[in-house]
């Protein structure tokens, strides 16, 4: 494991970039760990601030979500106005610097933290969405897989006068509505079996499918070094495979604006713009 001792900091851009291009080039099987930092250019924000904390109040719970009705409601009517904005993002340069050195080196594999698509938009191929796809949904009663954009129509279509599309959200395409009235909030029940509709995404407090970890560890087992992306890691989903990369001896390298909570066990951090870096490092 790696001591205590803080990483060397690279604030500099150009230094950032050399000392990316180093590290890719060093480490041809790359595990590549994305978090919100990554997506903010392509309009999503990120969760916290610098120094880890949340910048507004915090995500829905798992357990919120399944037992208690008022919050389902909460959650899908401030979904319904945040969808619009997440299914208009666009790759940005961080995703496709990323998607051009999946293609180069083949034997890089991208773990994502995020759930909006955004790497598989861009051409990355080899990704695993540890959290989900916030484009699908699933019925917790019968399993059975749905297209987000399919109940957004029924979302729209059984709640008029709502406000249905907004520019501002969350990264898990949630929004802050404000002082409204959820009660009256028609949420629609799943169209197989009549159960309760979540959308495919792993909540706060959640577990991370067992399939989904066992892809990432075997993606970890085969890899030479670790590059994380717009992450602070405070989530243990995340920050587990950089404690078993660092107690493995592997080098962590991580690019992020702030504190992470990886901090005493990365080989170098480099505190800038996740797009502009990887843009100019990858060619």
């Amino acid at each position: 494991m790696a001591s205590t001792a803080t990483a060397p900091i690279v604030d500099d851009h150009e230094d950032g970039v050399q000392t990316l291009r180093a590290f890719i080039a060093a480490h041809p099987n790359l595990f590549i760990l994305t978090g919100a930092g990554l997506s903010t250019r392509s309009g999503i924000p990120d969760y916290r601030d610098r120094e880890g904390g949340w910048k507004g109040a915090a995500p829905i719970q798992h357990q919120a979500f399944l037992r208690q009705v008022a919050k389902r409601k909460r959650y899908w009517a401030r979904s319904m106005a945040g969808w619009p904005a997440v299914a208009r993002a666009e790759p940005n340069t961080a995703h496709k610097a990323l998607a051009r050195l999946g293609a180069a080196h083949r034997r890089t594999r991208i773990v994502t933290q995020n759930v909006d698509g955004l790497h598989q938009a861009a051409g990355s191929r080899a990704v695993v969405d540890l959290h989900g796809r916030l484009d699908r949904v699933v019925c917790i009663d019968c399993d059975a897989r749905l297209p987000r954009q399919d109940i957004q129509t029924r979302l729209v279509d059984s709640n008029a006068g709502w406000l249905a599309d907004a520019g501002v959200l969350r990264p898990d395409g949630d929004i802050e509505l404000g002082d409204v009235d959820y009660d009256r909030f028609q949420v629609p029940d799943c169209p197989v079996c009549g159960g309760v509709l979540k959308p495919d995404v792993v909540f706060f407090g959640g577990a991370v499918p067992a399939k989904r970890v066992t892809r990432a560890w075997t993606a970890l087992d085969r890899s030479d070094g670790v590059l994380v992306v717009g992450s602070s890691l405070m989530v243990w989903s995340g920050y587990r495979f950089v404690r078993a990369a660092a107690a493995r001896g592997l080098p962590v390298l991580a690019i992020n604006r702030g504190r992470t909570r990886a901090d005493p066990l990365l080989s170098r951090k480099l505190d800038g713009d996740c797009a502009a870096l990887l843009g100019d490092a990858i060619g």
